[in-house]
């Protein structure tokens, strides 16, 4: 049996490390359905909330969510249902079950699972930049980076980045295309750990397929599912991680816990070595 692929996207106003015990749990359940990660984390505004759901109308799939704010809730809610796609608040049975059996209702604090610590102060900065550099955007901030991750399109950058970031990690990702250079930045990075993922043709091909059948119309062009060029792609990715010598992690098949554990440990690699000081 085939695979299956659908999205699903994670709504929170916190970290949304909530919502991924949750999905991760029920996905285990489908041994041939293999979802495709959108975590939307810090959702405090009607701006943050309003680009998101243009993301859910280009691809449509299970949304779940936690929003304290019980006007971005119900937008979601409506605007979901205008779209035909199913969209549930994860804890709403739990504090069902809690005002049940208490007698009083919650406080609706953002986050209130979490100790208002240095960590937690450290995990929101590191979404907050992560976010903002997704996709190859603040190019010229990047040597704050902690980690830069390369890849053609669907290589699974932006979930990897974001569970990274769950990490205090500062995470920018940056698109590869073919035969354009990479920026100049880039190359002269010397902090972060720079690393490229790929991932097999065939994956590659089966994800895309699914994305622009989620499309009103074929936005991406003809090139982005042709399997030739998806070649062309993966070989100019793994040249140019050759030439600078940086590390290639291959993704096929690797849930997204067990990229970003790879991709950590390389990283604590990176560090160790950067921090040993030179021999005299």
């Amino acid at each position: 049996m085939r695979d299956q692929f659908y999205h699903l996207h994670l709504i929170s106003d916190a970290t949304g490390e909530t919502l991924r015990a949750v999905s991760r749990a029920a996905s285990a359940q489908y041994a041939h359905s293999r979802m495709i990660e959108h975590v939307h984390p810090g959702v405090r505004s009607e701006r943050q909330l309003s680009a998101i759901l243009e993301r859910i109308e280009d691809q449509p799939g299970i949304v779940l969510y936690t929003l304290v704010n019980a006007d971005h809730s119900a937008k979601l809610e409506a605007a979901c249902d205008d779209l035909h796609v199913p969209a549930y608040n994860v804890l709403l049975p739990v504090f069902d079950l809690f005002h049940t059996y208490l007698g009083s209702q919650q406080t609706r604090q953002v986050a209130a699972q979490h100790s208002l610590d240095a960590g937690y102060f450290r995990r929101l900065e590191a979404l907050n930049y992560t976010m903002s550099h997704d996709d190859g955007q603040s190019l010229h901030s990047i040597e704050k980076d902690d980690i830069i991750i390369l890849g053609i399109s669907r290589t699974t950058k932006t979930p990897t980045s974001l569970y990274l970031a769950q990490r205090s990690l500062k995470v920018a990702n940056i698109p590869i295309v073919s035969n354009l250079p990479i920026p100049i930045t880039l190359e002269q990075a010397r902090h972060p750990l720079i690393i490229g993922l790929v991932a097999s043709p065939q994956q590659i091909m089966q994800v895309r397929q699914h994305r622009v059948l989620g499309l009103k119309s074929d936005q991406e062009g003809s090139d982005y599912l042709n399997r030739i060029l998806i070649n062309e792609e993966i070989a100019y990715t793994r040249r140019i991680c050759q030439t600078h010598q940086w590390p290639l992690l291959d993704v096929t098949r690797k849930s997204i816990e067990e990229t970003a554990a790879e991709i950590f440990k390389l990283y604590q690699r990176h560090r160790h070595h950067a921090e040993k000081p030179l021999p005299d």
